[in-house]
């Protein structure tokens, strides 16, 4: 069954007048997904090529009031609860199936593990969810992977652990040239391939990937044999791959050369990911 167009078209950050807490219909869950968006100041230590938030305007928000944060995610949760969120635009017309809320996932403007905050903004999400009744709702982390290194950020990742929490973490490239010419950061490529692997070591990981067109010209054949070979050095090392999440450009992107590929391309690096052997989950542009 097919998701409506909002899902891979409507990934707003903003809900009515929430500042830091959203939903969105996910192609990758299967059903709503609860935004919460630590860094509304659009600051980011990376700088995608393909990403959709315009890092040129600044945020509307310099800081996180945690108070209001937690309030926003009481009263969506409550709302996706107890139907009435699908009785609001964007959401109308969302068949049955789908009117389910999947998770609740750190992700947004920015890379959620820079907020200063995080643990605390992380125990508030587990918090509201058990009073909402909703204890086994899952906890996603969408993260570049840069900082999954420090200390503080460990600690928090053991405490998803123990909370039904899960890792989504970027991995965009195979070499060092390519993740730099996609990802735009000062951050080693080496470090990125080993918070990967010293994370997944401790529990399964999901891993996503976005490639696509630069000025319209795909990946190379060189590239993503490099890419598989990173994934073969991860998991030879003992780090556990749950799903390799291949996605292409399914959103406007900021910068105009970037565009997506098409879904025999998306199928061809898949199947070279399934001959690892890893599972995939593919995303298209269109679907």
């Amino acid at each position: 069954m097919g998701l409506p167009t909002l899902s891979n078209q409507d990934h707003s950050r903003s809900l009515n007048q929430n500042r830091y807490v959203y939903a969105v219909l996910s192609r990758r869950s299967g059903g709503v997904s609860i935004g919460i968006n630590l860094n509304p100041d659009k600051i980011c230590n990376f700088d995608c090529v393909y990403c959709q938030v315009d890092r040129r305007t600044p945020g509307e928000d310099r800081r996180v009031d945690l108070d209001s944060l937690e309030g926003e995610l009481r009263n969506l949760l409550l709302k996706a609860k107890n139907g009435s969120l699908f009785d609001e635009p964007p959401f109308v017309g969302v068949e049955k199936p789908l009117q389910i809320v999947t998770d609740i996932a750190f992700s947004g403007d920015g890379e959620p593990t820079t907020y200063p905050k995080f643990r605390a903004a992380v125990e508030l999400a587990i918090r509201v969810k058990h009073d909402a009744g909703l204890g086994d709702l899952k906890i996603v982390l969408i993260t570049n992977s840069a900082m999954l290194h420090r200390a503080k950020v460990k600690e928090v990742l053991s405490i998803l652990d123990r909370n039904n929490g899960e890792i989504w973490a970027k991995l965009d490239a195979g070499t060092e040239a390519y993740y730099r010419r996609v990802d735009v950061t000062k951050i080693p490529f080496e470090r990125i391939l080993r918070n990967l692997t010293d994370t997944a070591q401790l529990r399964p990981i999901v891993i996503q990937s976005l490639f696509m067109r630069l000025h319209g010209e795909g990946p190379g054949k060189g590239e993503i044999k490099a890419y598989c070979e990173r994934l073969r050095e991860i998991a030879a090392k003992g780090g556990k791959i749950k799903l390799v999440q291949l996605h292409t450009v399914a959103r406007r992107p900021a910068r105009p050369y970037v565009s997506a590929l098409s879904d025999q391309e998306v199928d061809a690096i898949a199947s070279r990911v399934r001959q690892i052997p890893l599972p995939v989950g593919a995303f298209y542009s269109s679907r």
